[in-house]
């Protein structure tokens, strides 16, 4: 099973994130072995898999459109030359064991290539249409706790005579909140009942994806604000919230690069 054999995704580098196409990491074919070189950076599970999926150029040549230009790799994690750095100290989230990975000459196997030389760039794009949509529902689950927290507290806490869920600049806050909850849960499980249904999903993905990480920070943020004072500190639960929200934004593609998708996917249908 899988479970017992995580993997980790590597194809950030440290210069370059959304600019897949600017990825540098070198696979170089001799004889049956393809010798890697290279850097990735923020890589997910670093330090736990098993294994790697590698994102890396196949092509010298600048002028080589990137849907020919990479190929996907499977690297064992503990092939001669790849480099596991330390973990990361990030805001939130930290639990993650987020590392970069060096390859140093690292030989793989012509059996490890998926589907096939060039492919690598098609695959990667493909896979984030798959895993945008539980990201999604990931940053819904992270607002949906912060608006359960913010409301239990709003219940309990009193000011100026009555609990503060009576005050309507409180209650409509919260119903804002819950607003921005439902449609983002909305939004995931339509990115995946897509994916379901056998059609693909990149418009419906992005859009998901987009709008839970957009409010998971929005929501957070919301939420430390009903609990006031108490919300800053971190014996409550709410300052964890708003720092865990953060990287919703930020990977899986950041909360830009899914408006140029959604963009052009959205242009794209008018053109027909």
């Amino acid at each position: 099973s899988a479970e017992g054999f995580p993997g980790a995704y590597c194809v950030t580098e440290p210069g370059a994130g959304s600019d897949v196409a600017g990825l540098k990491t070198m696979a170089v074919k001799k004889g049956d072995d393809y010798v890697v070189n290279g850097q990735k950076m923020w890589i997910t599970n670093g330090g736990k898999a098993n294994w790697y999926f590698l994102l890396a150029r196949t092509d010298a040549d600048p002028k080589c459109p990137a849907s020919k230009a990479f190929t996907g790799f499977i690297v064992e994690a503990d092939t001669p030359g790849v480099l596991v750095g330390r973990k990361e100290m990030n805001m939130g989230q930290r639990c993650s064991d987020t590392r970069g990975i060096t390859f140093e000459d690292v030989r793989i196997p012509k059996e490890n290539v998926l589907i096939g030389e060039g492919a690598g760039f098609k695959i990667a794009m493909g896979a984030f249409d798959k895993t945008r949509p539980p990201v999604a529902a990931g940053a819904t689950g992270l607002a949906q706790r912060a608006l359960d927290e913010a409301t239990r507290y709003a219940l309990e806490r009193k000011t100026f005579g009555k609990l503060i869920a009576e005050h309507q600049a409180v209650s409509f806050l919260l119903a804002e909140m819950a607003m921005k909850v439902e449609l983002a849960r909305m939004g995931w499980q339509r990115s995946a009942w897509e994916v379901d249904s056998g059609r693909r999903n990149t418009y419906y993905a992005s859009i998901a994806k987009a709008f839970a990480g957009d409010i998971a920070n929005q929501v957070a943020s919301d939420a430390v604000q009903v609990f006031g004072g108490n919300g800053f500190n971190s014996e409550y639960p709410v300052e964890k919230l708003m720092r865990d929200a953060k990287i919703y934004q930020i990977y899986e593609g950041t909360a830009q690069i899914q408006r140029l998708i959604i963009s052009r996917e959205h242009f794209s249908r008018f053109k027909k």
